[in-house]
């Protein structure tokens, strides 16, 4: 399995998860391979993959309102170079992609067929690299994940976890819904389901699923809980007041329901993501231990 990457916190997840179920797996990042650079696609040809999983993007959700050449070139023309490097070996592709391609009115949990809204630059681009792969490549896999978090990179948790350590006092948005997943959790799930990608590829297996922790809570409900379990490690649990979307402006609009039916996932392959809650304290023990 080849991971593209380098060191974002599912790559990093994809390697530890590969590593422990026996599958041979390499990554690729930056220098060696850049979407920015697209001649690096050559740097492909060098690992004799049976499978490729493309968990590289453009993430800041945004700075891609400022930066929306960037944005497509990492996850809109970038899936779509993969795709054709995909074709001409002939190996299947697993594209990472995001709740972010919905606008969040539905009012209840979205499944792969539902209409598409993004609200900003990320989403869009997000929503472009899935067409341009699935309509490049038949042999792909498009996962939409949601809120994912680890003890590793920038995410929602470290930053909560930093910031408890400072002050006592924190103000977390609470009307917006959704499904947090951990890398780790995400990373066992493709490395389930590649097996069935790599040996013996079925036409059904292609196409939309969602991927992402089980049950539902907001960004207040994941921050109390991230504290709940550092207060085993000794911190002092602080105050969280929920607060609206509306008290912590940003430049683009996120979806305020992104709430995702993972039901499809469950019936093709037999994979289902930990509850969410589950997940919590694995990534809050491994935070402390790098502290």
């Amino acid at each position: 399995m080849l991971v593209l990457g380098g060191s974002g916190q599912l790559a990093l997840a994809l390697s530890a998860a590969a590593e422990a179920a026996g599958i041979d797996c390499a990554r690729l990042g930056r220098p060696e391979f850049d979407f920015d650079r697209p001649e690096t696609v050559a740097a492909l040809d060098s690992v004799p993959a049976r499978l490729i999983v493309n968990a590289a993007a453009y993430t800041a959700v945004d700075a891609a309102e400022g930066d929306a050449a960037a944005a497509e070139r990492a996850n809109a023309a970038g899936p779509a170079l993969l795709a054709a490097h995909c074709v001409r070996r002939g190996i299947p592709l697993v594209h990472i992609s995001t709740d972010y391609v919905f606008d969040g009115s539905k009012g209840a949990p979205y499944i792969e067929t539902d209409p598409t809204a993004p609200l900003g630059v990320y989403g869009a681009t997000k929503l472009a690299g899935e067409r341009a792969a699935m309509a490049a490549w038949p042999r792909t896999v498009i996962l939409r994940t949601a809120w994912v978090y680890s003890a590793t990179g920038r995410n929602f948790a470290r930053t909560m976890l930093g910031a408890a350590r400072k002050t006592d006092t924190l103000r977390v948005v609470a009307d917006q819904r959704g499904c947090p997943t951990t890398a780790a959790d995400l990373a066992a799930a493709i490395v389930a389901i590649a097996p069935r990608l790599s040996d013996g590829w079925e036409d059904g297996l292609a196409g939309i699923y969602h991927a992402a922790g089980g049950g539902e809570t907001t960004w207040h409900g994941l921050a109390v809980a991230l504290f709940e379990e550092a207060a085993r490690h000794g911190l002092k649990m602080p105050t969280v007041t929920p607060i609206a979307t509306s008290d912590w402006p940003t430049p683009v609009r996120r979806p305020a329901d992104s709430r995702l039916d993972c039901g499809k996932l469950a019936r093709v392959f037999g994979v289902a993501l930990p509850h969410w809650r589950d997940s919590v304290a694995p990534v809050v023990d491994a935070w402390y231990a790098a502290a």
